[in-house]
């Protein structure tokens, strides 16, 4: 990537990041989706069924943060994912966050396991990689919030809702249980740089 993703208009900064996460096996096929506030009203998101590794600048919406509704789309054929819905729950919820990511690997799953069944937090080990997330004491303690991984991506989205209602997250991630991480960042690139960190973690505890 030649220049600093937030030099780049939003969807042409998605296009990029989705073709280098996909290239990475973190978006296979069409898993997975970008987003990037647009305002503090609207975001843009990758259209659901868009095969990640072949993003093209039409295969965008612009969502209302408030009730989800299209605002803008270069095709008739986009449609929102269901996953839109968590997006929604964290711009609601973090008026800072810029951009919302969300990936789908391997690794991630197999450290999900590593909490028990009924564990609503994963455990992260104080590697020096956790600076990523603006943690800087020695051997900190740190638990990345896990959801359970519901057939209606809604629920998930309420219970991300209701759980960060009540309490702030100690890092700008989550996990879904058998189903990968979402990051999120005051930029683009914070975003984007945070989603490595956090794949370098769950590639550590997958091992």
């Amino acid at each position: 990537m030649a220049l600093e993703l937030d030099q780049l208009p939003a969807c042409t900064a998605l296009v990029e990041i989705a073709c280098d996460f996909h290239a990475r096996g973190w978006m296979a096929g069409t898993a997975g989706n970008l987003s990037a506030r647009d305002d503090e009203n609207h975001f843009w998101i990758t259209a659901s069924g868009r095969p990640k590794g072949r993003l093209e600048q039409s295969d965008f919406l612009l969502l209302r943060i408030d009730n989800g509704e299209i605002a803008e789309r270069a095709s008739a054929d986009n449609k929102p994912s269901a996953e839109a819905s968590i997006h929604r729950a964290i711009y609601g919820l973090f008026p800072d966050a810029r951009a919302c990511l969300h990936v789908h690997s391997v690794d991630a799953c197999i450290a999900a396991n590593i909490a028990k069944s009924n564990s609503k937090t994963l455990r992260l080990p104080p590697l020096e990689m956790i600076k990523g997330f603006d943690i800087w004491e020695q051997n900190p303690k740190v638990d990345l919030p896990l959801f359970e991984n519901h057939p209606e991506v809604l629920q998930i989205a309420g219970e991300i809702h209701a759980r960060f209602s009540k309490k702030k997250p100690a890092i700008s991630a989550l996990m879904v249980r058998d189903h990968g991480v979402t990051v999120w960042g005051a930029s683009l690139q914070q975003a984007y740089n945070r989603v490595e960190t956090m794949e370098f973690i769950m590639s550590y505890m997958a091992r």
